[in-house]
This record gives C-alpha cells, sequence and structure tokens, in this order.
C-alpha cells in the first residue's frame, strides 16, 4: 500500500465545496458573522467503474475498467465568518480520506487517497469608495469538481489545484466604478504527464449603474499560461461586455459576451479569434427551493494534449445546474447535472499538422436527501451517474464509460 496523506497541509488546504469559488461564484458581501462551526462524517460508497483507464492514451481499456468498489469517506471539517464594518472574512477547511476497502485494480491505484480543500475570502473597507477584495482557494484530492472550470472527464490521479484573485475597487462616482485586479490558478497533478498547467492574469473592469437592479460592465482580460511537457504554452485576451441584473433581492443574473483572442507558443502553435461567453444565474424560488445555474464556452488550455498530439484550439461548453428542495424542517432533497462538449481542433505532432480531430461529451447528474435526525446529526444518501463519450480515433475507446454511485453518509455539526 501507497499512503498519499499529506497531513501537513491540514491547516491551510482542507475545505467545503460550498464555499468555493467555480463557475456559481456570484459576488455577494456577507452580512453578518458566524462563529466556528465544526463537522464531522463519513461516507460510503458503492462504485460500479472506480478504476479510469489509461490517461490520455488511445487504445483498448486497461486493466481495472469496469472495476467495482465500495470505500469510506471519514472527514473533518471547520468554517467562520467574520464581519465588522470594515472587513470581513470567510474561512472554511475540510480534511478527508478515500479508503477503498479493496484496493483498485488499475496499474499504479492505492487503496488510500486524500481529501482536502480551503478557502480564504476577505473584503476590506478602506472607505465608502475604496475596497480590497480577496478570493482563495485550494484542493488536493482525486475526484474533479467539474463546476470549477478545468476538468472535462474523470481524474487518475491526485491532483493539487489552487486559486487566488485579488483586486481593488473604486467608485468613482453614483454610478461608475471600477475593478482591477491579477489572478493566479495552478494545476499539477501527481502522475500524469503533459497535464500540469500554471496561469496568470491581469484584468480590468468598467462599471456602469444603470438602474438600482442594472450594472452594465466592460472587461478586459490578459492571460499568459505555461504548459507542462508538451502542452503548449499561450497567450489569451478577452474583450468582453456584460450585464449584472438582480430580478429580486434573491435572483440574480450575471453574463459576459465577447471575443477571445488566442495565440499559442512555439513552433506549429496555431493562433485563433473565437467567441466567449459566460453565465451565472443564482435565484431563491421560494422559501423552500433554490437554484443556481452556469454556462461558459471558450478555448481552454487544460487537457490538451491526447497521447503525443497536442491540441491548439480545444473548445469546451460548460453547462451545471444545481437546486436544493426543503420539503420540511427535517428532510431536503438536492441534485443537479454537469454537461461538457468539447471540441478538439488544429491538432498537431511537435510543428506537423494533423487532420484528426475529435468530439468529446460528459454529462455527470446526480440526485439525493438529506435528513436531519437531530440538532447536531444529519443523514445522507444520494446517486451519482456520469456518462462520457469521445467520437475520434484518438481517443481508442479509454474516454468512454458509464460510472454510477451510491452513497450513505452520516454527519455531526456543532
Amino acid at each position: 500500500m501507497k499512503t498519499k496523506l499529506t497531513l501537513s497541509l491540514i491547516s491551510a488546504l482542507a475545505a467545503t465545496a460550498a464555499h468555493g469559488k467555480g463557475l456559481y461564484y456570484v459576488p455577494n458581501d456577507t452580512e453578518a458573522s458566524v462563529p466556528i462551526q465544526w463537522t464531522v462524517g463519513i461516507n460510503a460508497t458503492y462504485d460500479d467503474n472506480t478504476s479510469p483507464t489509461v490517461p490520455n492514451v488511445p487504445g483498448p481499456a486497461g486493466l481495472g475498467f469496469e472495476d467495482e468498489t465500495i470505500s469510506l469517506n471519514p472527514y473533518v471539517g471547520m468554517s467562520f465568518v467574520s464581519v465588522t464594518p470594515q472587513t470581513t472574512w470567510d474561512v472554511y477547511a475540510r480534511l478527508g480520506v478515500i479508503y477503498y476497502l479493496d484496493e483498485p485494480e488499475a496499474v499504479g491505484s492505492d487503496d488510500i487517497y486524500s481529501q482536502i480543500r480551503a478557502g480564504v475570502n476577505l473584503t476590506h473597507r478602506f472607505n465608502e469608495q475604496l475596497r480590497f477584495v480577496s478570493r482563495n482557494f485550494v484542493s488536493y484530492e482525486l475526484e474533479p469538481d467539474y463546476s470549477y472550470g478545468f476538468a472535462s472527464t474523470r481524474q487518475v490521479s491526485e491532483y493539487l489545484y489552487w486559486q487566488t484573485d485579488n483586486s481593488l475597487g473604486y467608485r468613482w462616482t453614483e454610478r461608475f466604478a471600477t475593478y482591477s485586479g491579477f489572478q493566479l490558478t495552478g494545476l499539477d497533478y501527481d502522475n500524469v504527464p503533459n497535464a500540469d498547467y500554471f496561469t496568470w492574469t491581469i484584468y480590468n473592469q468598467f462599471r456602469y449603474q444603470v438602474t438600482p437592479q442594472s450594472v452594465l460592465t466592460a472587461s478586459y482580460r490578459y492571460s499568459e499560461t505555461s504548459g507542462d511537457g508538451i502542452a503548449s504554452d499561450s497567450t489569451n485576451q478577452y474583450l468582453l461586455v456584460g450585464i449584472e441584473h438582480r430580478f429580486s433581492p434573491s435572483t440574480i443574473l450575471i453574463a459576459n459576451v465577447g471575443a477571445q483572442l488566442r495565440e499559442v507558443d512555439g513552433l506549429g502553435g496555431d493562433d485563433s479569434t473565437n467567441p466567449y461567453a459566460e453565465l451565472t444565474l443564482q435565484t431563491q424560488v421560494n422559501q423552500q427551493f433554490t437554484i443556481r445555474g452556469f454556462l461558459r464556452y471558450g478555448v481552454e488550455d487544460y487537457d490538451s494534449v491526447i497521447g503525443i498530439a497536442q491540441f491548439d484550439e480545444r473548445q469546451v461548453l460548460r453547462i451545471g445546474i444545481s437546486g436544493e428542495y426543503q420539503v420540511s424542517q427535517a428532510l431536503s432533497i438536492f441534485g443537479g447535472v454537469d454537461y461538457i462538449d468539447t471540441s478538439y481542433e488544429s491538432g498537431r505532432v511537435g510543428v506537423v499538422p494533423i487532420a484528426v480531430t475529435g468530439d468529446e461529451s460528459l454529462v455527470n447528474a446526480y440526485i439525493g436527501a438529506s435528513l436531519k435526525f437531530t440538532e447536531y446529526l444529519t443523514g445522507t444518501l444520494s446517486f451519482n451517474h456520469t456518462t462520457s463519450d469521445g467520437s475520434a480515433a484518438i481517443f481508442g475507446n479509454t474516454r468512454d464509460y458509464d460510472r454510477n454511485r451510491i452513497s450513505l453518509g452520516l454527519s455531526a455539526e456543532f
């Protein structure tokens, strides 16, 4: 057994998914402090297709394909919110492990994996006109969260994903304001070649309040991405216009559309200009029913290498919807679906163009229920189904799979 526990990261790196920024993120000032809350729990999961196939390599499915397992996922988490007239802190963390009762059969698999997330969000108001906003998130885990916008298939290795986004907002007049900032993002896999990326971004957004409910925006973003191995480096510029509109105090829409100007570094790199769009919707339908959704379309750097081929234009559409309905004070029902459609274009091997293209789609859907047994003790039951389909010879059948997971959980909060 090869144990991969990074316990030195406990205090800085663990978190609950609900707090992460992701594509569901809607900026919203927290209004009240919340004391430290602790959560301790365990999930038991049956998985009918645990082991992934060989990563990014064409050919037949590898050893362990459609391997059935049962795993245990114990975890501990904490969160707190501090609100003062000048400064707001939102801190959260979660540390857990996934332990397989029988080690998965795929080559290189272990019987225990880390599951760590953490985040720190800060808003500091220097005065009525100037504020500093910092959003920070980090995770080290195996299973991807598709709402974070980098994974388009299952992962075959633990990965470290982190992001820090820091900006200064200044209100020049009653209606006009700007936000200027920088963002750093890193993705580092333990055992996957040509898949690590580091991106730095600077941006500026102009904001004009048309009505008390609507703000028009114009944004410019400049980013540079460095890829590992044969994965290409690239430069992306975004020219966007958008709107933020509150249909009601509990319903907000944020949308941006425009152009993505992309340059791929190195000999043989293919430059392109592409449409870009992003949309986030959050609504509290009534006291019992909450819905969130997102859409993003653009060219992404992640997962651009298949085998020995580099694809300079990987167009990705991401759509996600999640919701929760509170049946009673004790019983809640939750569910959601992620849809990812990917088109691989402008392929090459080194500097030699290849005519092969590919399309890939993934649907990840889940539904579950949460029942409070007491004020502190809660049980959950959930079902998750994932279907992935790759249509080109470059994938072989290593990207095609169906997967079902059933989880039963128990947690205590205090």
